[in-house]
């Protein structure tokens, strides 16, 4: 309403003045609209690469019963047992491994251990 009646009474300077200001202010709303689709599109990036991160941390850890985990499991039922039962709680005591046993339950703790200290450094280096 303002606008009408400084344009009729201004004359042509005064109407120059108000369609300049009148285009500043689409051209603030088209900025604002730019930035605000723009700030939307990263926030969907964002989340687009979350769900693809905890999507890769399900494939990487998989299912507990991979061969590599059940033999880590058995592995680590027994050090549980003698460390807890055997040390901790003195409650009996259990032979010590000998031959092969004993070679494969070190290889497999070190394969458990090891891999995953490989895989995390690696990671990292990648980074």
């Amino acid at each position: 309403m303002w606008m009408t009646i400084l344009s009729f009474v201004g004359g042509p300077v005064i109407k120059g003045l108000i369609d300049a200001y009148q285009a500043r202010l689409k051209a603030g709303n088209v900025d604002s609209k730019i930035a605000a689709d723009l700030a939307a599109s990263e926030i969907a990036a964002q989340v687009a690469e979350v769900r693809a991160h905890s999507q890769l941390k399900i494939a990487e850890i998989g299912h507990p019963w991979e061969p590599d985990k059940l033999a880590f499991y058995v592995t680590l039922v027994f050090y549980a047992k003698c460390v807890i039962w055997d040390k901790v709680l003195g409650l009996g005591t259990t032979p010590q491994l000998a031959g092969d046993v004993s070679t494969w339950a070190g290889m497999i703790m070190g394969f458990y251990f090891g891999k995953r200290t490989f895989e995390n450094v690696a990671r990292i280096i990648r980074r």
